[in-house]
Formats: structure tokens, sequence, C-alpha cells
């Protein structure tokens, strides 16, 4: 549980894949998830720790930490909520 937005957050643990799936993975699983979800998406693959930020400034997904921890890097993740005057996201046509 998220104590600042008593949000629950869900864990997506991408270690052992390598560039680009932790960041397709994760795009993925945001896209299909609610306005407002959280994620924790662990990864040990180095490039995440820059492909997961990226992807988020691209598809304006909020990125709220980078925690590195030993080989892996920790990435929360949101789901922002629906934007007034922006056009609903469409999963299927990414």
């Amino acid at each position: 549980m998220d104590s600042d937005t008593g949000a629950t957050s869900k864990v997506l643990d991408l270690r052992g894949l390598k560039c680009p799936l932790p960041a397709l993975l994760a795009k993925r699983a945001l896209l299909r998830a609610a306005a407002g979800t959280l994620f924790d998406i662990v990864a040990d693959d180095p490039m995440a720790a820059v492909d997961i930020p990226h992807m988020c400034a691209q598809e304006a997904f909020d990125l709220v930490s980078v925690q590195r921890e030993g080989a892996c890097v920790r990435l929360r993740l949101r789901r922002p909520n629906a934007r007034s005057g922006a056009p609903p996201s469409d999963p299927a046509a990414r």
C-alpha cells in the first residue's frame, strides 16, 4: 500500500529479461491498468534504468521514483488519471 495516496502497488519482476523487454512489458502493464495504478518494476538489465524512464516520458506515464538495489533497479510508475481534453488511450492502437 502506498502511504501517500492509499493506492495499492503491483510488483512486476522483470529480472532476467534484456533490453527492450523490460520497457515493453512495463508499457503493456501500464496500458492495461486502470488510471492511478502504481507499479513497482524490478529489473536487472542495466539499460532498464534508462529505457523505462524514457518510455514513461514518451507515453506520459508518471515516473514516481528510481532506486538502485545492488545489481537491480526498482522503478515506481503510475498510470496517470485521464487528463481533460486528452484523447483516451487505446492500447490496441499501440
